[in-house]
């Protein structure tokens, strides 16, 4: 079982290397959260398209989970925009495959690894509605900011209708009488309605932009020469 768990961790750890190796490549990214199950009629698909296609025409790449509904149109979006559009698939028996709107896209096998690399660097963090999976990232986001564990930039979660129980149920039970989480964690995320809005909360942050793209990119190749002058015959 010990060999099986370390065959296990060694994989975990590739899998975030190969996600660090396309990631530290931008700029600007914008991480965009939701449903695989919602179709391109419904409102929230449109506007997660529109989303990612106002900031990739301000040269934000956009991350996804990589697979269909709010990934895609995001991934679409992006793709339209003539922008950088990433996509971390996870391989899963049913519902999830890559969507045909990626510019650069790898699958990872395992959950841990992916949600690190799909939050690294990242400008903002939006989340559409979805089920399990979009609360599991939700809560993971919130709980490293609110620990100081990653640095803190705007989670934004679009829908006012989805999205008010939620925030209902957290300052009247987790902020109550329990004292569960601390005055002022309610708002690290912000909930709204409008796309213009989530734009304005992306641009105003510039926790990763101090360097430019051209700099990035020479970063990028000298490690990368680095690793060739050191790597053995």
């Amino acid at each position: 079982m010990l060999q099986a768990a370390m065959i296990r961790l060694g994989e975990v750890d590739h899998e975030i290397n190969e996600g660090y190796s396309i990631i530290r490549k931008y700029h600007k990214t914008a991480t965009i959260f939701g449903s695989a199950r919602l179709t391109p009629e419904h409102p929230y698909y449109k506007a997660a398209y529109e989303v990612a296609y106002k900031l990739a025409k301000k040269d934000y790449a956009i991350v996804t989970g990589g697979g269909h509904g709010i990934m895609g149109a995001a991934n679409h979006g992006a793709f339209d925009a003539g922008g950088d559009s990433i996509g971390f698939n996870i391989e899963l028996p049913s519902e999830q495959n890559l969507n045909p709107w990626t510019t650069e896209n790898f699958a990872f096998s395992h959950f841990a690894p992916r949600k690190i690399v799909m939050t690294l660097f990242a400008n903002a963090y939006i989340y559409f509605p979805g089920g399990f999976g979009t609360f599991d990232e939700l809560t993971e986001i919130i709980t490293l900011i609110q620990t100081g564990k990653t640095a803190r930039a705007p989670v934004i979660l679009y829908g006012s209708k989805f999205w008010s129980k939620l925030h209902e149920f957290i300052v009247t039970q987790l902020a109550g009488e329990l004292q569960l989480i601390s005055p002022g964690d309610a708002n690290i995320y912000t909930i709204t309605d409008s796309v213009d809005s989530i734009i304005e909360l992306v641009e105003a942050n510039q926790t990763y932009c101090d360097h430019s793209p051209e700099h990035a990119k020479a970063e990028v190749a000298r490690q990368e020469q680095q690793q060739d002058t050191h790597r053995p015959e």
